[in-house]
């Protein structure tokens, strides 16, 4: 079997339509396993205190903003090589979701930041290319929503894509890039000695799963109702036209 078989739309929603239930499930299992175990059953940390814990909101939320706009990057290089529409619409369905984790991202880095540097916000380099991603983000969506032909909107969002990828980067090493910033470096690190203590880090593990199968839930279900989205108008056009 090709993967280009899935760019069918039937055969996209048939596949989605078996995989959602269990997506579905196991994002709720694994959100709540590790948010109440991260929440209740860690101790506080000996400089952070209870601060400390908004880690398995903040960290997992950062991730899925990044990776979702590279999902997009990946779904807009698909269409503009291959034409297939249902990438197109993947990564419109994907664009909200990424921009509401870049939200939870924001405002939980601003509480967590507040007790710990004493400012809600400092245009620290990570902290201010995550607001540019956002701010790309919101022009995606108004991008599509501005323009008629679907084509067309695809074209155009999928150039917005390529050059937004810049800041998805710069997001994800800014620490890396400039010394100065507040923001700490890696939470989650190839490196052992980079992640943090083990009582934190299964925890934040399970949650990061939660995120990512909440994540690629909501892209299907968006994905599928693009679809019908889009043959509903195109029948409406045919019947404009006869």
């Amino acid at each position: 079997m090709s993967l280009w078989e899935y760019a069918n739309p039937v055969k996209f929603i048939r596949t989605t339509d078996r995989l959602l239930p269990w997506l579905a499930g196991l994002s709720v299992v694994c959100l709540v396993v590790g948010l109440v175990w991260g929440f209740f059953f860690t101790p506080d940390d000996y400089r952070q205190g209870s601060t400390v814990k908004i880690i398995y909101l903040h960290v997992p939320s950062a991730l899925m903003a990044i990776n979702a706009w590279l999902m997009m990057l990946v779904a807009s290089l698909i269409w503009i090589v291959r034409r297939h529409h249902v990438s197109a619409l993947a990564a419109r369905a994907a664009a909200p979701v990424g921009a509401v984790m870049t939200v939870i991202a924001l405002a939980t880095g601003a509480l967590w930041g507040q007790p710990m540097w004493g400012t809600w916000w400092a245009w620290d380099p990570r902290l201010t290319s995550f607001l540019i991603l956002f701010l790309f983000y919101l022009g995606y969506i108004a991008l599509w929503s501005a323009i008629e032909n679907d084509d067309t909107a695809a074209d155009l969002t999928s150039i917005l894509c390529l050059v937004g990828s810049v800041f998805a980067l710069l997001s994800r090493y800014a620490v890396n890039f400039w010394n100065q910033g507040l923001h700490q470096g890696a939470s989650l690190s190839l490196d052992k000695e980079e992640n943090v203590a083990d009582v934190f880090y299964h925890p934040l593990l399970v949650s990061i799963a939660g995120f990512v199968l909440l994540f690629l839930a909501l892209v299907f279900l968006r994905t599928q109702t693009e679809i019908r989205a889009r043959r509903a108008r195109a029948l409406l056009a045919r019947e404009r036209m006869a």
